[in-house]
């Protein structure tokens, strides 16, 4: 007989975006309670227990009762619980968070994660994600509580005792999205859009924001499927394939894209053309300087797209850059007054609005630009498109995932940094590189070559695979790179 170590308890560390893993692995109820416990002590610590914290969900295997596990451990602390009724998009607790003046949020969510993770993320009273500083003072305090007692408090005794809320977030939101956005003018619309909320917690949020007018929205992936029809839940291709060929069969005018807990927008044109994440970064940033007046600053990550230079060239926009995962692009916002943020992975968020993504909203924003666009005669989408790039210049970009095995991704992750600091390419695509620049993060490297296209190598905080990005100034390049990318993380 072959006896096994007895487990170790699981090492937890917030990536770019909260703490994901395998359900059952080391997504367990033990180690939700011990990050809820965390959060716990650092409000009572703040002296903010009374504020009470904000507690939602997606539509994952088991997240409602993984949130009911937190609130229980939350309220062992003394501090009041405002629960989500079901399922909810991620930024509604965002949303709560900053309505209610809570101390904290809470999220069971692994955004848009394979099926079989799930997560839990942080909110910052301002409703932004958790910055590192919080961070920090978590997985310090979750590193002492491994292998403890964890104390908790029946939800059943604490709402008994009047520390539970339940609430529906969307009567609020739509109020406070009308404070920014005229729906009623979107209502009117002479137009056919799909939504596809990739089975997520964002299914019938569109809808029914625009109900009870002319345009015409077709909404599918609505019932919850933990499965997710066998994709990843992120607005990209091939995951929204399925979408892009009903809207290219003919009847749509736009297609609107979400993911899983849907603070990640995408678009696609009325040919089934996939808009990739870059163009909507430039996209919104041209809504926001042409449409609404605004030069604020813009934030983007270090992965997002050079457009947002040239338009901020073109508007006279400050534009600020950060590290991957909005944990760092919500803080920049802020101190800056920033009137949007953009992530890559097709993160916004927005001064006027809220400093953390809502892809609800940005696909909101994506339609009243489109709208305002034909009015000008530029019409379809596609045309408004060619419109755009003669004033952001092109990008053509994608990004593809080198996947590692989970228990060979550390030893793997250590050898590429290495590797490609000490032998970094002196060319790709047949261009000398001119820049290279290693991340603050310390997780991976940018080099630019001379007709300004880029390619970033870049290791995952959340999940077990190498990333390769490239915004190119032509599609041969685009490809060139991504392959030279590539070469370069399997050599490794």
């Amino acid at each position: 007989m072959t006896l096994s170590e007895a487990p170790r308890p699981a090492t937890i560390v917030f990536g770019t975006d909260g703490w994901r893993a395998r359900i059952a692995d080391d997504f367990t109820y033990d180690n939700v309670r011990r990050c809820a416990d965390g959060v716990a002590r650092y409000v009572v610590e703040r002296g903010e227990a009374a504020k009470g914290v904000v507690i939602a969900y997606d539509r994952r295997f088991s997240s409602e009762f993984f949130a009911e596990a937190a609130a229980e451990v939350v309220l062992a602390h003394g501090i009041p619980v405002a629960i989500s009724t079901s399922a909810v998009p991620t930024q509604m607790s965002s949303y709560e968070v900053v309505e209610r003046g809570a101390a904290a949020g809470i999220v069971i969510t692994a955004s848009h994660n394979p099926w079989m993770d799930n997560g839990f993320k942080v909110k910052a009273p301002t409703g932004s994600a958790a910055g590192p500083e919080i961070l920090k003072v978590l997985e310090d305090q979750i590193s002492r509580n491994a292998g403890t007692v964890i104390e908790r408090r029946p939800i059943a005794d604490a709402e008994a005792a009047g520390l539970v809320e339940h609430f529906d977030p969307y009567a609020g939101y739509e109020r406070y999205v009308r404070r920014t956005l005229d729906l009623d003018a979107l209502k009117a619309a002479d137009m056919h859009v799909l939504v596809d909320p990739l089975y997520g917690s964002g299914a019938g949020w569109i809808p029914r924001l625009l109900a009870g007018g002319k345009i015409r929205v077709t909404e599918i992936h609505q019932e919850r499927n933990p499965y997710f029809g066998g994709v990843n839940p992120e607005p990209i291709r091939p995951h929204v394939d399925e979408a892009l060929r009903l809207i290219a069969a003919g009847g749509f005018d736009l297609g609107l894209l979400l993911d899983g807990d849907a603070d990640r927008a995408g678009a696609a044109d009325e040919r089934g053309v996939f808009i990739h994440q870059l163009q909507v970064t430039g996209l919104l940033m041209y809504y926001l300087a042409e449409y609404r007046g605004l030069r604020d600053p813009v934030v983007i990550s270090v992965n997002n797209t050079a457009m947002a230079t040239r338009l901020g060239e073109h508007y006279g926009i400050p534009v600020y850059e950060t590290p991957v995962g909005f944990k760092y692009i919500a803080p920049r916002m802020i101190e800056s007054g920033a009137m949007m943020g953009g992530e890559e992975s097709g993160g916004f968020g927005f001064g006027m609005h809220l400093p953390e993504r809502d892809g609800i909203y940005a696909d909101l924003l994506l339609l009243d630009l489109f709208i305002r666009e034909r009015a000008k005669g530029y019409a379809p989408v596609s045309s408004a498109m060619e419109h755009f790039h003669s004033i952001a210049g092109p990008s053509h970009y994608r990004r593809i995932d080198v996947h590692v095995a989970r228990e060979q991704y550390d030893a793997v992750k250590r050898n590429l940094l290495v590797e490609l600091q000490r032998q970094a390419p002196s060319q790709l695509a047949g261009q000398p590189v001119t820049r290279t620049v290693a991340l603050s993060t310390n997780d991976g490297y940018k080099f630019f070559v001379a007709d300004g296209s880029w390619l970033l190598i870049r290791t995952s905080g959340t999940e077990p695979l190498v990333r390769v990005y490239t915004e190119a100034s032509s599609e041969s390049v685009q490809e060139a790179m991504l392959t030279a990318g590539e070469r370069l993380v399997r050599e490794a």
